[in-house]
């Protein structure tokens, strides 16, 4: 068994998946939103037995490596190592080969580490002082500065690089690092940030990826100046402190979104712990999802100017196209979070964000000052413009009525009116689902492959048989049987990610539908079971071929293919009869 088996068979799939999705028990797996796209029910699901994860809305699935490189953007062997490293599994004393990618991103997450505890000793040194008088001014003590990993660089332009080639970074690395700046006369290089308060920057798995750097003189432009897109760092997937907050988050029940860095700071430090900020970027759909997998209710604190509130109304669309439950919170004063922590105190926030308003009372408030509702054109041109394009993504036929008669009465639009808005649009989003594959099979084949997948007893006693059977076309689990029978004859401990790579798309399709359906566990005497599912297959055999050719005499005789009619019909009578 290689280092990838031995980990895979250490690490339970549901405990790495929990701490990135919020799982149900459900029968004999974990459901939850998927993190891969957006929905408002769960569709993905997470099977301890098996260890494999199976998203029937997207199709996504896996076993737990796999899960990891597609959250976290990881390569095959950074995934590996993430989870060995976490779980303290010891990677083999032979040196691991990695692929030129993983390679590159080692070595540009070590030169941010290294930057990051330079940028630490940096602030608390006397060229340090300036932002230490900020963070002091500020009111962010000593202890909250080192627990975010605050730092400080210095204005010449050398002090992150020399040190950096002190370390043995090649200067090309450290441009690819996005840390240090070529000159562009092409001779030399020199740093990013200079002069600068700098904030670390961390993944969802607590390693720092990238810097946003605060100016501390007011002509030093811009005001913040952040990391440019790297091979490990994409600044529309990560939400500033997650790696902190999510656990709160999940606990409370909801996150509150701000704007900036010292809002984070600021809220944390007073006791408000599931906060986050977007990156220096508008909210992305890929940052919402990164939320929504901790919890489905969000709260909205932008500062009060008209930059924040045009911020927070472009943000509702984003939050209620990905389905989350979204209020607002105006503080008074014109004071953004961090201020009005530090002067009314935590009890005092934590007392307003529970009276937080919904989106449609803001977004309405918003209406009403911007148009004359005295004027019915006005109040309409409100409606349109304002509550329209959020409302219209409410899902719920009874939300959207009663949202209908609130926005009739606050705005004295015609109700009639908003409803036939609403279903309108809820026509345009209704389809059927689809009909799963797995539906047309046969109750025994359902039965002998659930048992297959959760006996090894059944395998042993099943699967020879099985692959000396001529069991004819026609049955639809042909393609998984003779799978696991060529599984078994190479190896008996075999497992479902084994299993699935062997298959077509359709038919990893209905093995999860199974794998994941809440049927009952196996028996004692399941092999004794499966055996009679094959007994039954056998029988059934004859009638299933008979079945299939009859179709394809029609479909012959349709496309005007009569000669493969008649011999399709000749092999018919040559059937036995039951």
């Amino acid at each position: 068994m290689d280092f990838a088996q031995r980990l895979k068979s250490s690490v339970d799939i549901v405990s790495v998946v929990g701490e990135y999705v919020r799982l149900r028990k459900a029968g004999p797996r974990h459901v939850g939103l998927c993190p891969f796209h957006p929905e408002k029910t769960p569709s993905f699901s997470v099977h301890s037995a098996h260890q494999f994860y199976k998203c029937f809305g997207c199709g996504a699935g896996g076993d737990v490596i796999h899960f990891v490189m597609q959250l976290e953007g990881l390569t095959f062997w950074e995934a590996l190592k993430h989870l060995a490293e976490k779980n303290g599994i010891p990677l083999p004393k032979r040196d691991l080969q990695a692929d030129p990618e993983s390679k590159l991103r080692a070595s540009l997450q070590d030169i941010h580490e290294a930057a990051a505890e330079l940028l630490r000793q940096c602030l608390l040194s006397p060229a340090g002082a300036a932002a230490r008088s900020y963070l002091k001014n500020r009111g962010v003590s000593e202890d909250v500065a080192a627990q975010f990993g605050l730092g400080y660089t210095e204005p010449g332009g050398q002090f992150l690089l020399q040190h950096l080639r002190r370390r043995g970074f090649a200067d090309e690395l450290l441009e690819t690092s996005g840390l240090v700046l070529r000159r562009h006369e092409g001779t030399g290089h020199f740093d990013r940030f200079r002069g600068r308060l700098m904030f670390p920057i961390h993944n969802e798995s607590g390693k720092v990826i990238a810097f946003a750097g605060r100016a501390l003189r007011p002509d030093d432009e811009p005001k913040y100046l952040n990391s440019p897109e790297t091979p490990i760092y994409r600044k529309s997937y990560v939400l500033y402190n997650l790696h902190r907050a999510r656990s709160e988050v999940r606990q409370q029940d909801h996150a509150i979104l701000v704007e900036g860095y010292m809002d984070v700071i600021g809220l944390h430090a007073a006791g408000v712990r599931e906060v986050v900020a977007s990156c220096g970027t508008a909210l992305t759909a890929q940052q919402v999802r990164s939320l929504k997998r901790h919890a489905q209710r969000i709260v909205v604190n932008f500062d009060p100017d008209a930059a924040g509130a045009g911020a927070a109304e472009r943000s509702i669309q984003m939050l209620l196209t990905e389905g989350m439950h979204v209020r607002i919170l105006e503080l008074p004063e014109g004071l953004d979070p961090d201020e009005f922590v530090r002067s009314a105190g935590a009890a005092d926030y934590r007392a307003r964000l529970k009276k937080a308003a919904g989106y449609f009372y803001w977004l309405a408030d918003r209406a009403r000052a911007k148009y004359d509702m005295q004027i019915a054109e006005e109040r309409m041109t409100g409606f349109r413009e304002m509550l329209l394009p959020a409302l219209q993504l409410v899902p719920d036929a009874l939300e959207q009525a009663a949202l209908a008669g609130d926005v009739a009465a606050y705005l004295g639009v015609d109700q009639a009116m908003v409803l036939r808005h609403f279903r309108r649009t809820s026509s345009a989003r209704t389809a059927d689902s689809p009909r799963s594959s797995a539906d047309a099979l046969k109750p025994a084949e359902k039965l002998l492959i659930h048992e297959l997948l959760c006996n090894p007893e059944a395998r042993r006693a099943v699967l020879p048989k099985w692959a000396a059977t001529e069991i004819p076309r026609g049955l639809a689990s042909g393609g998984i049987l003779q799978a696991m029978a060529q599984l078994q004859a190479a190896q008996e401990n075999w497992s479902y990610a084994d299993l699935e790579a062997r298959l077509t798309e359709q038919d990893r399709s209905v093995l999860a539908t199974l794998a994941f359906a809440d049927l009952p566990p196996a028996e004692p005497d399941s092999a004794k079971q499966a055996l009679e599912c094959l007994r039954r297959l056998e029988a059934a055999g004859p009638e299933a071929l008979r079945a299939e050719l009859h179709a394809q005499v029609k479909s012959a005789e349709r496309a005007g293919n009569l000669e493969e009619a008649l011999r399709l019909t000749r092999e018919i009578e040559r059937l036995p009869r039951g």
